[in-house]
């Protein structure tokens, strides 16, 4: 077996957020028009390598995708063990638009999964502006809990676990077996209580119904992408999201679940290459 280096790049990026130092880890590949990646809670950066090995999306697009503070290679900030990790709306956005303004990114895609897409309808109310094109994937306005968040940080539990066990059913049972297990694994090493406290962020939603009513998305594009074996964000959740906000397109998507970009990424391809070729015209 002859040995390869891949295409992927990461590095470490030094932000200030919420008056606190942040070392942020980020990686990308590619070039072109800018892509930013969001991956899904108590998860890391991982979940898109195959998209930024794909030379057929590298080739036109510039992806870029980090970790969110406490996740993957982004350390926690000096004194977080004095506290409880809760993910917030205000840190999540600063986090985003201050990576992006670090980056001199001019107007990127972004593209967003679970938490990550939720965010992302956030955004398209405060910064649409700011963005070329948005991809919300397996989110939507309002979903029904399904989990019990009391098994995600103790001491009797083995919390990597755990973690992964709650997330597993949420995958298409067709998914490549490897991608599966892939997408699990990064999910056994997420870090004690921060999945608990990214589905904090998850599960508020207080004003979101009614600001996405303002969304034009004529201005800017938003797309959003459902599996139909995801029961955590069902088909007609999305349907909804996307019919209140004007402009918006549902991308229906069949044999993934919630995490496309990883359980099966020749399948999601599929399903973004005609999305990345309207925004790549625009």
């Amino acid at each position: 077996m002859s040995a390869r280096l891949e295409p992927i790049q990461g590095r470490y990026l030094r932000l200030t957020l919420r008056d606190r130092q942040h070392r942020i880890y980020f990686e990308e590949a590619g070039s072109g028009v800018p892509l930013v990646c969001l991956h899904t809670g108590g998860a890391d950066t991982r979940q898109y390598r195959h998209l930024m090995g794909d030379a057929d999306i590298t080739s036109r697009f510039r992806v870029i995708a980090f970790d969110m503070p406490f996740h993957g290679k982004s350390t926690p900030p000096d004194g977080w063990e004095q506290e409880e990790y809760r993910l917030t709306l205000d840190d999540y956005v600063e986090t985003i638009t201050a990576l992006c303004a670090a980056l001199e990114l001019d107007r990127p895609a972004i593209m967003g999964c679970s938490i990550g897409g939720r965010v992302l309808l956030h955004l398209a109310i405060t910064h649409g502006h700011a963005f070329r094109a948005m991809i919300a994937i397996a989110c939507a306005v309002s979903t029904t809990p399904w989990y019990d968040t009391q098994w995600l940080h103790r001491s009797d539990v083995h919390g990597g676990e755990i973690c992964a066990g709650i997330v597993s059913g949420l995958m298409a049972p067709s998914s490549p077996a490897p991608r599966r297990h892939e997408t699990l694994w990064s999910y056994m090493q997420s870090g004690p209580g921060v999945f608990k406290g990214d589905l904090f962020f998850y599960r508020q939603s207080a004003g979101l119904a009614e600001g996405l009513k303002t969304v034009d998305a004529s201005a800017c594009p938003l797309f959003l992408m459902s599996g139909d074996y995801d029961f955590s964000c069902t088909r007609e959740d999305m349907a909804r999201t996307a019919a209140a906000i004007s402009g918006a397109e549902l991308v229906a998507m069949a044999g993934v679940g919630h995490f496309p970009m990883s359980e099966n990424p020749d399948l999601f391809k599929q399903y973004l290459t005609p999305v990345l070729d309207r925004i790549g015209q625009s």
